[in-house]
């Protein structure tokens, strides 16, 4: 995690929740470019599909981390290919329920659990 907002147990208003989203929205969108400007544009992996949760017959198997994990939290990864290094780097903002911190989160990977 490399932020995270206050939790909303005590002010869930919408207020309170925007200003939060708008403030880690404004370090996402920093970082992001940042990133952009070193590796180039990011790709996007649709984790549902790609770990099998959008099957009918899906059966509730492991799958590579930590993209399970960011699969609770999104259904679309931006993913930096690392050159030379066989990994990635991803960036989101996610939310474990409603009355959690929103966290500003970076994950880092083997690039072999992404499709091609």
């Amino acid at each position: 995690m490399l932020r995270a907002s206050r939790d909303f147990w005590d002010d869930p208003g919408p207020e309170t929740v925007t200003e939060a989203e708008d403030e880690l929205e404004a370090d996402l969108t920093a970082l992001t470019a940042v990133l952009t400007d070193r590796w180039g544009a990011p790709d996007t992996i649709d984790l549902w599909s790609h770990l099998g949760y959008d099957q009918p017959d899906f059966a509730d198997t492991d799958g590579p981390e930590p993209l399970v994990s960011l699969a609770s939290l999104v259904f679309h990864l931006p993913v930096w290919r690392v050159p030379s290094t066989g990994r990635w780097v991803g960036l989101i903002i996610g939310q474990a329920d409603r009355e959690f911190p929103l966290e500003l989160l970076v994950a880092i990977g083997e690039e072999s659990c992404l499709p091609r």
